[in-house]
């Protein structure tokens, strides 16, 4: 009987203690009900805010949904949209940066890629931007009577002969960033040369793009990129204009941890800035800016840096010399074009630059073709072989020994030098080139393989 009393107060007392944790679990439920926002959903997910990553995409994408409304009437939805493709994105992005970490080699910063954000379309810029580029006449007024006139009508007819797998797309959209960047990063690519215009100011096909930088810059430090600047020839460009110029980006970018600095040979890490179409400016100007004693000097000044200038001719290597520039690159992806593009000549610019302590960064592309904005230039096509131009380019770069090697391009569609993924695509009035027999990621593939590559032959230079 005793045994009987003491089990059931023991069954009395486990069931008062269940139902007390029971309907503690229920008021926990109950409260956590009440702090969650009723705004939250799928794309809006609670505790959003706590995570600094995420709370970063929510600031761009208000933004973003401020600039969409100065360039469209009713944007609520489609910024909405964005918001929540955005946040999956970056969700979904996160296990597959930790991926490439694990898959791929570390990025290699001696691997430079010329990268372009000029691109737009009616989603986000309200209108097609350099997608619908103008077919540009030849300078000799017979010749180009022999060809059409116009401009191209995306999305189905774009200034490209190649098309890409993300489309016309907007170099805005935070999904095209992302997407670009997990691109470079998985060709173990280190640094994007990002072409780059004062703030107001741009090409004449297209509009200003330095308010994408810090954008750039985010996206590349979460894929272990750095950011360099590919300065384009503007409007009145001169010692001047580009001591400011670099003052701005120095003052506003430089402590940004994506912002690119070369260390040289004497230990110092310094900014870099590519100068494009240098030779258009006599080297006086260019001395004034870049040499020890010239008027607008920035030589031992907190906006010192390594200057590299565009070499096209051959006597544009004693110019560069004269300017102060710090080294020369050749960007034109078109063997035989120019003296500094042609392989054949890299081996005496090496030395040159040897002599003279200036870096010697060859350009390396995957072909060119430029046919579908000009249409009479067929002679500099150069066709990519199926990858077979591309690697003859890098084992001729590799000869020579460079610290640097920067690729030509990207995603410089209009020339077709791009190695950003493309797809088939045929329409009513044109068939687009592609990577066939090859998939799409092809030249990503390739530029991965010799990046590699260069880093065991460096191993044996530096023995």
């Amino acid at each position: 009987i005793l045994n009987y009393d003491i089990m059931a107060r023991f069954r009395r007392r486990t069931c008062i203690i269940l139902l007390l944790f029971i309907l503690f679990i229920c008021s926990i439920m109950m409260a956590l009900k009440t702090l969650r926002p009723d705004r939250a959903g799928f794309g809006d997910p609670f505790g959003l805010g706590l995570l600094p990553e995420l709370q970063q995409w929510t600031v761009l994408v208000d933004s973003k949904q401020n600039s969409l409304n100065r360039v469209q009437g009713d944007t609520v939805t489609r910024v909405s949209n964005l918001h929540s493709i955005a946040v999956n994105t970056m969700k979904a992005s996160m296990s597959s940066v930790k991926k490439l970490e694990e898959e791929l080699s570390s990025p290699n910063y001696n691997f430079h890629i010329f990268y372009y954000t000029w691109y737009g379309n009616p989603q986000f810029d309200g209108k097609y931007i350099h997608w619908n580029h103008p077919l540009l006449p030849h300078w000799d007024p017979k010749i180009a009577n022999n060809y059409p006139k116009g401009r191209h009508n995306p999305p189905e007819d774009i200034g490209a002969n190649f098309y890409p797998e993300l489309g016309s797309y907007s170099s805005k959209d935070p999904t095209v960033i992302e997407a670009h960047m997990k691109q470079m990063r998985s060709a173990s690519t280190g640094v994007i040369v990002l072409s780059w215009y004062p703030p107001g100011m741009a090409d004449e096909n297209g509009e200003p793009t330095d308010d994408l930088v810090p954008i750039v810059l985010d996206y590349a430090h979460k894929y272990n990129l750095k950011v360099t600047f590919h300065i384009e020839p503007y409007k009145d460009r001169d010692d001047r204009s580009m001591y400011h110029n670099v003052k701005y980006i120095i003052d506003k970018y430089g402590s940004h941890p994506a912002f690119y600095r070369h260390k040289t040979s004497t230990g110092r890490l310094l900014p870099m800035f590519y100068v494009y179409d240098s030779y258009v400016t006599i080297p006086e100007i260019w001395s004034n800016l870049l040499t020890v004693s010239g008027s607008q000097s920035i030589r031992n000044t907190p906006y010192d840096a390594l200057f590299i200038a565009l070499l096209v001719e051959e006597r544009h290597k004693h110019d560069i010399h004269r300017s102060g520039f710090d080294g020369m690159y050749t960007y034109f992806a078109t063997n035989g074009f120019s003296y500094g593009s042609s392989h054949h000549n890299w081996a005496s610019l090496k030395a040159f630059c040897d002599s003279n302590n200036l870096m010697f960064i060859p350009s390396v592309g995957p072909g060119y073709i430029d046919t579908s904005i000009r249409p009479w230039n067929n002679h500099n096509t150069r066709n990519r072989v199926n990858g077979k131009y591309y690697e003859t380019a890098f084992s001729a770069a590799l000869l020579v020994r460079p610290e640097i090697i920067s690729i030509t391009s990207f995603n410089e569609w209009h020339e077709g030098t791009q190695i950003e993924k493309a797809v088939p695509k045929r329409t009513g009035q044109v068939v687009y080139l592609d990577y066939k027999p090859h998939k799409p990621n092809v030249y990503l593939e390739l530029t991965q393989k010799w990046s590699e590559k260069y880093r065991k032959e460096q191993e044996q230079w530096l023995m």
